[in-house]
């Protein structure tokens, strides 16, 4: 595919990273021609010194017979009005736009973005994005990853194996045998930094990071199995009242029993959510103040949220409010290289903004019916959910007459709405949904499984 990105930024990045590494042709625009030239010469990407919402511009770009144009500059208008040029002068088929400004995407204004007004395909608003998986944690403590499919039928937990675990050493083949009626498949296995899809007679180690894919009514049961179930958190502190913060603060106030403080350094912030936030506690002041963060309550906090725009601050403000007293800390880092600081400085989670975003952006470019995508392991391997069609090679067989390659495990069939354990004699058939990862080699096999037509290729 012919895409164009505009915005060379972290977010930008990202995508062109994933892009680019699956044979796209990928031009990416910005102003700032060291960024340019930065991610020219890291990427196999052409690159534009330019603003990404001029026609001349996005001409030189290619958008005459560009198949999308993702805009993630820092400006929504921006944003936008490359989508409506690329639209209306160019006819390029799909338009993403990232939208940061919560006001653009109430409910009420939802006509705008249609395509006699503004015809941009996707919004992409990482903010709640991110705010919906800190919520999906908290909602699910000792799983470090949480993320629902089908519909929210089957959800994806990532669990990190301590040597008490009572599955440790235990082939998985054996798995569902120790536990009749538990629908947890181990479809994927972090193991010193490497992902894969594990095969029936591997066994998990202390150490691992474990991903199942469970049926949601089941989250509970496999957390207690594993030994890594906990009381939810009942008093927590946010640090930044920024799109992310503040939402996540607004959620949390729907939910009984929860307090909420949140600290913000910025006087004007600080004051506009105390308007829009109604049960949660504002203080004004720098959360790397341990005066501040005592004053907040962090020492008895049972979670510690760190969600300023500064990965700095984020990390500094984990660990201090860990040494105060707090139970658990998690922090938000955009940059990848510090990401794995995480266990040396004993922050319990790190959110990363950038694979929520390239996520919601890959299921639309990958091709076939693929419904949704999540990638992990910083694009190591992806969850995938697909739909079954007619033409599709699983149609009418069955499980285990699949020629599925190395690198691809499946966790859950989807029938007429109904969770299936993909038992080796279980038939696929058109219309079913499918959910399995896929180590980073399989991507085009998932594609060929899932292709709309037996002439794809």
């Amino acid at each position: 595919m012919k895409i164009i990105i505009c915005g060379a930024g972290r977010v930008g990045q990202g995508i062109a990273t994933r892009l680019a590494t699956e044979n796209n042709m990928v031009t990416i625009v910005d102003v700032s021609p060291d960024l340019i030239r930065k991610i020219t010469t890291e990427l196999d990407v052409r690159g534009i010194v330019g603003h990404g919402a001029h026609p001349d511009v996005l001409k030189r770009a290619g958008a005459d017979d560009a198949d999308m144009i993702i805009a993630v500059t820092y400006s929504d208008e921006v944003n936008m009005i490359a989508c409506q040029v690329a639209h209306s002068l160019f006819s390029v088929p799909t338009k993403f736009a990232r939208v940061r400004a919560q006001n653009y995407l109430k409910d009420r204004w939802n006509d705008l973005y249609s395509r006699k007004n503004m015809p941009i395909d996707v919004i992409i608003s990482p903010e709640i994005e991110i705010g919906k998986s800190i919520l999906r944690r908290l909602n699910t403590p000792g799983a470090f990853d949480v993320v629902p499919f089908a519909d929210g039928r089957v959800q994806l937990i990532g669990i990190e194996i301590d040597e008490d675990c009572p599955i440790i050493n235990v082939p998985i083949r054996q798995i569902p045998d120790l536990f009749t009626g538990l629908h947890a498949v181990i479809v994927g296995v972090n193991r010193d930094g490497h992902i894969f899809a594990p095969k029936q007679d591997d066994p998990l180690n202390s150490g691992d990071k474990a991903y199942f894919l469970v049926r949601r009514e089941h989250a509970t049961r496999l957390l207690e199995i594993v030994g890594s179930h906990k009381e939810k958190a009942r008093h927590i502190v946010i640090i930044g009242a920024g799109n992310v913060g503040e939402y996540v603060a607004r959620e949390l106030e729907a939910v009984s029993g929860v307090r909420t403080r949140l600290i913000e350094i910025n006087r004007d912030r600080a004051e506009i959510a105390a308007e829009n936030l109604k049960k949660t506690v504002i203080l004004n002041g720098d959360a790397m103040n341990a005066d501040v963060q005592q004053e907040a309550g962090v020492a008895n906090a049972e979670m510690v949220l760190c969600l300023t725009d500064d990965d700095k601050i984020n990390i500094l403000a984990g660990v201090l409010a860990k040494k105060l007293g707090a139970k658990q800390a998690a922090s938000l880092i955009n940059e990848v290289s510090m990401q794995d600081l995480k266990t040396e400085l004993g922050i319990d989670a790190v959110i990363d903004p950038r694979a929520t975003t390239v996520s919601s952006i890959l299921r639309h470019v990958r091709r076939g019916r693929i419904l949704d995508v999540f990638t992990i392991d910083k694009g190591g391997a992806e969850v995938i959910e697909g739909e079954v069609l007619e033409t599709s090679p699983m149609a009418g067989k069955s499980l285990e007459e699949l020629d599925v390659t190395d690198g691809i495990a499946i966790g859950a069939v989807i029938h007429e709405g109904n969770v299936l354990y993909p038992e080796p004699s279980l038939v696929i058939r058109p219309g079913d949904r499918i959910v399995l990862l896929a180590e980073k080699e399989a991507f085009k096999h998932v594609e060929y499984l899932f292709r709309v037509s037996t002439d794809y290729f």
